[in-house]
């Protein structure tokens, strides 16, 4: 079914991720929808500054789509909680069922490097992967324990599946890290005994140019959106 493109308002991913978190029935501060993003999209998708969260709380606001109240607490400053309106509530529903979705960009940092691996001590490239490993493992950790404290409220079903399928995430990441420890050694075998290097120790190309045959018959290649194009939040929104 195609878009109606009436059907709700041109926003920037991170709005959505917003008007998605105050759609679970809770008033809440900017402040905690930040927290709440770290135990919970952040784990699959990317956790918002605190100032990010108030800028698109202030644009939702003047759109109508959340409303806010000032709070008096004894003690302490007035907070100020918003909550989700109709109107956003019907725009969120319209946006994710009918709003295009993006396939996941990978964005690797450890692979990058891994990559330019000829520039360093093969050594030097698993360390960089083990390092990665106890990075993901940690990761895997607290996705489960999230997801393992999600049970009290039934509301929050979904959170604890999408919690549940980021910690098999994480633990299928950690088994490619591993096999990656045995082929940095099987790389820098078949660099060591095959390359011939320059004055600067770079390789010397067998057959200059050949990149460009690697993924010639790839249709892809020309279709490919350009993710630059995006913000910092990975998508556009539309």
């Amino acid at each position: 079914m195609g878009a109606d493109v009436d059907s709700y308002p041109n926003l920037p991913a991170t709005s959505w991720a917003v008007l998605g978190m105050l759609s679970f029935g809770e008033e809440l501060t900017g402040n905690e929808l930040k927290k709440w993003a770290d135990w919970s999209i952040g784990f699959f998708y990317w956790s918002p500054s605190v100032s990010q969260i108030y800028g698109e709380l202030k644009k939702l606001e003047e759109l109508s789509l959340v409303q806010s109240r000032l709070v008096a607490d004894e003690g302490v400053r007035n907070r100020r909680l918003y909550r989700i309106t109709e109107a956003g509530l019907r725009a969120l529903r319209n946006w994710s069922r009918d709003s295009e979705v993006d396939m996941p960009v990978l964005k690797h940092g450890v692979m990058l490097r891994l990559w330019m691996g000829h520039l360093h001590d093969p050594e030097q490239l698993k360390r960089i992967v083990r390092t990665h490993i106890d990075n993901l493992r940690e990761r895997a950790r607290r996705a489960g324990r999230h997801a393992d404290r999600s049970d009290p409220e039934p509301g929050w079903s979904f959170t604890q599946m999408s919690l549940r399928w980021s910690q098999r995430y994480f633990e299928a990441e950690i088994e490619l890290a591993e096999q990656l420890l045995a082929d940095i050694d099987a790389a820098a075998e078949h660099y060591r005994s095959s390359v011939v290097t320059d004055e600067y120790g770079l390789p010397v190309p067998r057959h200059p140019g050949s990149w460009r045959a690697v993924g010639a018959d790839d249709p892809d290649a020309e279709t490919a959106p350009d993710r630059s194009a995006f913000g910092e939040d990975g998508g556009s929104g539309r």
